[in-house]
């Protein structure tokens, strides 16, 4: 008799599937983000966006969260600080401390960055039809969710284990963008992002 086996496991396909559709989106992201290249380089958007997300972190905190050296941090801070995107104030608690804030021309930028970004998507949503629009926001509102909850639990597991990835700051500021915070990864085959001393704002400093 032949052995009946149960049908095939679909998470390697739906995730295989997911990832060429991914591409079509991120396009969109990425298309959207070349037209603040002329200001700001991608490990500078990146910064803007946090700095925006937790008005007043400082640097120690913004570095942690780009997944930056210190020194690293503290040099796009001030490329951003002499491009007028970032001001610097004492801290509320500690005056040793430095916080961060977004001046009205970085907070223009993002404006006008979300409403591009926003007017692309709008169109391609309105070619597809009202059942493959909710399905589709229904899905990503759960991915984002379990997506969330994962990357919590790796952080808190990485805490306690002095050799985890999550203890050795690396400089990514050469990096494509990352999902989280600021911008997607880089779709594949698209140029990588330029160096933060290689935009215009960088040479501003």
């Amino acid at each position: 008799m032949a052995e009946l086996h149960g049908p095939p496991d679909p998470e390697p396909s739906m995730a295989a599937a997911l990832d060429t559709a991914a591409v079509a989106l991120l396009g969109v992201w990425e298309s959207a983000r070349e037209g603040t290249a002329s200001r700001v380089s991608g490990a500078q958007l990146r910064a803007v966006t946090v700095v925006e997300q937790h008005d007043g972190i400082n640097l120690r905190g913004l570095a942690s969260r780009l997944d930056m050296l210190l020194s690293s941090a503290s040099r796009l801070c001030d490329r951003l600080v002499a491009a007028g995107m970032l001001e610097r104030e004492p801290g509320r608690f500690d005056r040793r401390e430095i916080s961060l804030h977004l001046t009205p021309d970085a907070r223009r930028l993002l404006a006008e960055l979300r409403a591009d970004r926003l007017a692309q998507l709008s169109a391609v949503l309105a070619g597809m039809s009202p059942a493959g629009r909710t399905a589709l926001l229904r899905g990503m509102r759960e991915f984002d969710e379990t997506a969330r909850q994962q990357q919590g639990q790796s952080a808190s597991t990485g805490a306690d284990d002095p050799n985890h990835p999550t203890g050795q700051a690396r400089d990514r500021s050469v990096e494509p963008g990352r999902a989280w915070p600021g911008g997607p990864e880089r779709p594949v085959g698209t140029p990588r992002e330029r160096p933060a001393g290689d935009s215009p704002v960088a040479r501003t400093a």
